[in-house]
C-alpha cells in the first residue's frame, strides 16, 4: 500500500534472475516488493506464498523453505529445473504499488531462454501476464499461462486452490523429464 507522502522513485531490478542452462519452465513476476528489495531476494514479504506453494507442488513439505536462505532457495529451483525471473527490469514505482507502475524497462527474458531448456512460461499474477504479453507476447514463441498471484493481497485463493492451480508449473517440468 502505498501511503499520501511517498513519492516515484525509478528503481532498477536489483538482484540477478535464478536459472541455469538446466531450466525448463520460467517463473516470471513483474518486480520486486520493498521487502523483495530489502531482502535482496524474490518473494521476500512473509505472507507471500510462493515458498510454500513451490515446495508443496513439487512433492516437498509446506514448509520445507520455511527458514531456507536464499542460496538454499537458489539450489531448490535450480534442483527442480525452474527459472525465476521478473518482466520489469526497471520502473518508476511509489512503494510496492504495482498498480504506480509506469516507465518500465523489460528485463532480458530472451537473453534467459536462449541460455535454458525453458519451453514454459508463467506469470505470478495478473499484472506479470500482461506486462509479459505487451513486451514479449509477439517475440517469444513459447507457451505462456498466468497463475494467479501468490501476493497475500489476492484473498480469492487459499492455499489448496493456489496449489491445485499452480500444479501445472510440476506437471510441465515433469513432461520434460519424460
Amino acid at each position: 500500500m502505498s501511503g499520501k507522502n511517498e513519492e516515484y522513485e525509478h528503481i532498477s531490478h536489483c538482484f540477478k534472475p535464478v536459472y541455469d542452462e538446466n531450466s525448463k519452465v520460467l517463473i516470471l513476476g513483474s518486480f520486486p516488493s520493498v521487502k523483495s528489495r530489502i531482502q535482496g531476494f524474490y518473494y521476500g514479504h512473509p505472507q507471500n506464498r510462493f515458498w510454500k506453494v513451490l515446495p508443496m507442488i513439487m512433492g516437498y513439505d509446506v514448509d520445507y523453505l520455511k527458514h531456507a536462505e536464499v542460496r538454499d532457495k537458489i539450489s531448490f529451483l535450480l534442483k527442480n529445473n525452474i527459472a525465476v525471473w521478473d518482466v520489469i527490469e526497471s520502473c518508476d514505482i511509489i512503494g510496492s504499488s504495482d498498480s504506480s507502475i509506469k516507465n518500465v524497462i523489460p528485463a532480458d527474458i530472451e537473453g534467459i531462454i536462449k541460455q535454458t531448456e525453458i519451453t514454459a512460461i508463467f506469470t505470478n499474477g495478473k499484472l506479470a501476464g500482461r506486462l509479459y504479453d505487451k513486451y514479449f507476447g509477439e517475440k517469444i514463441k513459447i507457451n505462456h499461462l498466468t497463475l494467479p498471484s501468490t501476493s497475500p493481497a489476492n484473498a480469492a485463493y487459499n492455499m489448496e486452490k493456489l496449489t491445485k492451480i499452480w500444479s501445472v508449473v510440476s506437471q510441465r517440468i515433469a513432461l520434460k523429464q519424460d
